[in-house]
């Protein structure tokens, strides 16, 4: 990025914060649908891409087909249907150089909070500056929250028994050190989700040994590497034809599912379970190693690309434990079973911390605002708090197939706005609304959380919905002046040549 690019004037019309997959999405619609608005993106780390360059542990891959992690606008163009991290990072790297927006984002910028001030109509954000190692302010009519909804500081680890007496290595997948040699080695990978499954497969060739160790099985589903329609698609109709029919069909694909396993949990279990019979060997004890004691959907699916987490277990390279740990010792971990499994490297895989909004502190007119007594409405603003919103993907199906959706929603709210001549909007929650838990998810890095999140209402537009289907119709097509949302004008305060806005120069 040129040192000379100027950011525009203050007060921005959106700040958005963060520069991963929501983030830059959000960034495209504006140009796309909002070309007159100011705006710029704050990300605290020194580059984009979000999770996809955080995380750099072997093998790290998307679990939503690409068709659907895609944006809605830009074709995936690519054979395969997931994806690893440097595929995804090119493709948001192009969405990036095809809408010119560089000189808009600007690095190690760490935004902490932000201040509604209801006389001026203007969000007053703090920003710790990275470069300059100051605070410093930044004026916005629009807070637009892109950060997903972890802590990219610090994965979820529990405290292991005898952790400091282990003699070996132990690595959190979010922190995978540059130079880990696990050539010859022997690992234990400590959990059953999506990392657990991806890195396995990624390492069994180079390792000695490597089990992962769970407390409690997941549903895995092996997933062609390759959609046969959209090639098929593609060949006979032009490339974003092909790539919205495609999209389209696998949305369905997956939410059908989904809904299926909602209504018939007994009989999706039993599906998924004689599917992955048939990936394993005949003997292969699957009830104990692949048999959740929750209902399919619960929790997340794990997809594995043509099934290769199976083919590791099936070629003796991989194996699974499923057991509780006793405590770890010098050489490995103690089951409670009084199995001990030997190890030089222990990956806990054990998941996330969730965090809304990069865990900045609101406020409105100084007081502090408290999550947990807000409503999410439309899963995109909060009940109470002016011109804020933000991108939360699907738990439930691709997270970029609802961020579309709410960008595409949030550009038509500005329209809106401007037709009729509206600075500020505010959601009011109907009095005594009965209120229940944002999420309906059982992952255990949800449930630590959901005390501190916002809450959901019992029906539109306050509720978080996990259809895509019902969103299209609620957020593309239907209206944005609903009722419970205030329009009110602020006096407008007018562009001040910005201080110390120019971004610094930066390597990509």
């Amino acid at each position: 990025m040129s040192s000379h690019a100027v950011l525009p004037t203050e007060p921005l019309d959106v700040l958005i914060m963060g520069a991963g997959v929501s983030g830059i999405g959000a960034a495209a619609y504006l140009r796309r649908n909002q070309p007159g608005k100011a705006f710029a993106i704050l990300e605290s780390r020194e580059r984009a891409g979000g999770t996809w360059d955080l995380f750099r542990y072997p093998g790290i891959r998307s679990d939503s087909d690409l068709f659907t992690f895609g944006f809605d606008f830009k074709p995936w163009t690519k054979d395969k249907s997931l994806a690893d991290a440097k595929d995804i990072l090119e493709y948001l790297s192009e969405t990036v150089d095809e809408y010119g927006l560089e000189p808009y984002i600007q690095y190690q910028q760490k935004v902490v909070s932000a201040n509604w001030q209801s006389e001026k109509g203007l969000w007053a954000v703090q920003v710790e500056d990275g470069h300059l190692g100051v605070t410093r302010t930044v004026e916005c009519r629009w807070l637009f929250g892109a950060g997903g909804y972890y802590r990219y500081d610090q994965g979820f680890s529990p405290r292991f028994e005898g952790a400091e007496q282990f003699k070996g290595q132990i690595v959190h997948p979010q922190h995978w050190p540059e130079d880990l040699d696990y050539t010859g080695k022997h690992v234990v990978v400590i959990g059953s989700g999506a990392t657990a499954v991806t890195l396995i497969p990624a390492m069994a060739d180079k390792v000695a040994s490597i089990t992962m160790l769970q407390r409690t099985p997941s549903y895995i589903i092996n997933q062609p590497a390759k959609d046969a329609v959209a090639a098929f698609l593609r060949k006979v109709l032009p490339a974003q034809t092909a790539y919205s029919l495609t999209r389209w069909k696998n949305a369905k694909i997956t939410l059908g599912f989904w809904g299926f396993c909602q209504r018939f949990p007994k009989l999706a279990r039993k599906l998924l379970l004689w599917l992955t019979r048939q990936e394993l060997p005949k003997d292969y004890p699957v009830d104990v190693h692949f048999n959740p004691p929750y209902d399919p959907w619960d929790q997340r699916l794990c997809s594995v690309p043509e099934g290769d987490l199976f083919k590791a277990i099936s070629a003796g390279k991989a194996s699974v434990e499923t057991d509780h740990i006793q405590r770890f010792t010098e050489s490995g971990v103690l089951l409670k079973s009084g199995k001990e499994l030997k190890a030089d490297i222990i990956v806990t895989a054990t998941g996330l911390n969730v965090q809304l909004f990069g865990g900045i502190t609101l406020h409105k007119d100084g007081q502090p605002v408290t999550l947990s007594q807000t409503l999410a409405y439309k899963g995109m603003m909060l009940s109470g708090v002016p011109n804020f919103a933000f991108a939360v993907g699907y738990t439930n199906s691709s997270w970029t197939l609802k961020v579309c959706l709410l960008c595409d929603h949030f550009c038509r709210l500005l329209g809106f706005m401007d037709e009729q001549g509206h600075t500020v909007c505010e959601p009011q929650a109907p009095e005594g609304i009965e209120t229940r838990p944002l999420l309906d998810f059982g992952a255990g890095y949800v449930q630590r959380a959901l005390d501190g999140m916002p809450r959901q209402g019992p029906c539109e537009p306050w509720v978080m919905s996990m259809d895509y289907f019902r969103d299209v119709k609620l957020l593309r097509r239907g209206t944005v002046a609903e009722d419970c949302l205030k329009f009110t004008s602020a006096p407008v305060v007018r562009r001040q040549e910005s201080v110390g806005l120019e971004p610094v120069s930066e390597g990509r």
